[in-house]
């Protein structure tokens, strides 16, 4: 069966679920994953509470770490059901047995008088607004903190994002301790109760999780989130520092001692389960009718000098910043690990309150090293379609070969090899009428494998020879070739990828006013849909 398309009998063959048959299945609390078919950009326009971003273009290598389970209910959503159709072949091809069609797209969803949400990582940010609401987490402007740096008070700024995105842009003074972090090693940050904390973050979800779980963790100082974090900083008129590389160090001892005594009375209060590793056997076991999702969420670096097998790198702060973009399947079974124990109560107890049922703390390290490929769905192109990075440098010097590069926008825009085309995967047919090809047509991605992926839907699209870079567009660097960077040969639309405010080219202030708008505004429209989170 071809996946780029549908004959009529094969459309008419999909299986197709009502708006309100479809309220019913999430209403029903067995597992179900809902999953958005359409590039992020158009994603993030409007789509139900609860759908994943899945993009057609990348399906195979976003469903298998998503969806793990393959009888899991899966229902499939665009904006009027075409696409949905076309990924509905996909699943079925590769063994998902349960995949229905949104009848009517998000289009029927909404004339049948359900919600749409714009944004991404919709749960996690409508779950940040609710704490803060409930919880009365107290909060510090921009202009009050300044106030205080510059007074030299005694108060202490926790950047509660993951080191990357601290480096990019920070508040003065700022030092890292990503969410899971806080409350590990918040006692060497500030050792005496007289000290303020504040915590930041980009926006605002981070900021208040992050004082919240050191409110909950009983610290004894005074503690509060950053009104809009770097943006409503930027918002005030002042400037955040660049570059920087405060990091909190190895929690001593003493710390590590008060975080464990806080992290047992959150795991009581909030009925966060620890578990062994024969309890996880049996998990394991079990795993072909109730999806398991084990994740460690310790910093990236603990991970790769060691980890559980079959366990995914996933910063707790990020897990529940970004709940959706890790788990695929609403009333799955979550296993969270962590050798210091801290950091996965923690990110269970917000798991919890976010009303995932089944979470589990593993107190483990384990002995797997590295960071694991990542699982794919479907076979890659065969060996003589692969080339190698210098073989592609030799074409290219030579004229004979174009480059198409299938990686995202941003990441097309932030480096790519000389003289190579942006084009979106599924959308090939029509970005290569605007290309001059040479010879041989080159695919390449960020590592190599959504490449391999295309090449026979490439091939069917040209009668030029098509082959694909083994490695991607990170074996040319390590091969110590060049790269040039911007977005001057855009073969199609950068409508693979919803922007962050700071990233885009232009009216980046009034993107953060209205990105913080909408985080606050999403308080009242889930109270208006009736959504749980999870």
């Amino acid at each position: 069966m071809s996946t780029n398309g549908l004959t009529s009998a094969e459309h008419a063959t999909v299986r197709r679920i009502a708006p309100h048959e479809l309220r019913a299945w999430l209403d029903d609390r067995d597992e179900l994953a809902i999953l958005d078919v359409r590039e992020e950009l158009i994603y993030s326009q409007g789509h139900l509470f609860h759908a994943r971003s899945a993009p057609l273009s990348r399906l195979e290598l976003r469903l298998p770490a998503l969806v793990p389970r393959r009888s899991t209910r899966v229902v499939l959503c665009d904006g009027d059901g075409a696409l949905a159709a076309r990924a509905a072949a996909i699943l079925r091809e590769h063994g998902y047995a349960n995949v229905s069609v949104l009848d009517g797209g998000n289009a029927g969803w909404q004339a049948a008088g359900f919600e749409l949400f714009s944004g991404v990582n919709v749960p996690s940010k409508a779950f940040g607004e609710v704490v803060e609401h409930d919880g009365a987490t107290p909060g510090i402007d921009a202009n009050d903190l300044d106030r205080l740096l510059r007074e030299r008070a005694n108060v202490v700024v926790l950047d509660s994002r993951p080191f990357d995105e601290y480096t990019r842009m920070s508040i003065p003074t700022g030092i890292n301790v990503p969410g899971a972090e806080l409350v590990y090693r918040v006692r060497d940050m500030a050792p005496s109760p007289e000290t303020t904390i504040v915590v930041n973050c980009a926006g605002r979800t981070r900021s208040i999780i992050g004082a919240q779980s050191l409110i909950n963790a009983g610290v004894p100082n005074k503690v509060m989130a950053l009104r809009n974090g770097t943006m409503g900083w930027t918002l005030a008129g002042l400037t955040c520092d660049k570059g920087q590389d405060r990091r909190a160090p190895a929690p001593s001892p003493e710390a590590v001692a008060w975080a464990k005594g806080a992290a047992a009375r959150v795991a009581a209060k909030y009925g966060v389960e620890i578990v062994d590793g024969g309890r996880l056997k049996r998990f394991e076991a079990e795993a072909d009718h109730r999806t398991l999702y084990l994740f460690d969420v310790r910093d990236p670096d603990e991970y790769v000098k060691g980890h559980v097998p079959g366990a995914v790198s996933a910063p707790g702060g990020q897990l529940v910043q970004a709940t959706d973009q890790y788990v695929g399947t609403l009333g799955a079974r979550l296993v969270l690990i962590d050798e210091a124990e801290v950091r996965a109560v923690m990110t269970a107890s917000w798991l919890r309150q976010m009303g995932w049922k089944e979470v589990y703390v593993l107190v483990e390290r384990g002995n797997e090293t590295g960071m694991p490929a990542p699982p794919v769905l479907g076979m890659t192109a065969p060996l003589a379609a692969r080339v190698e990075a210098r073989a592609v440098d030799a074409l290219i010097r030579s004229g004979k070969a174009t480059v198409i590069d299938l990686s995202l926008s941003r990441t097309f825009r932030n480096g790519h090899i000389p003289g190579a085309w942006f084009a979106i995967r599924r959308r090939l047919e029509q970005a290569l009428p605007k290309i001059a090809m040479n010879d041989t047509l080159v695919l390449t991605s960020e590592d190599g494998i959504l490449a391999s992926l295309a090449v026979e839907e490439a091939a069917s699209l040209t009668k030029a020879p098509v082959r694909y870079l083994h490695g991607g567009n990170a074996a040319w660097t390590a091969a110590g070739l060049p790269i040039e960077t911007g977005g001057e040969r855009m073969a199609d639309e950068p409508i693979d990828a919803w922007l962050k405010p700071y990233e885009r080219a232009a009216g980046v202030g009034a993107a953060m006013q209205e990105y913080l708008t909408w985080e606050v505004d999403l308080l009242d429209r889930v109270k208006r849909e009736g959504a749980r989170f999870a």
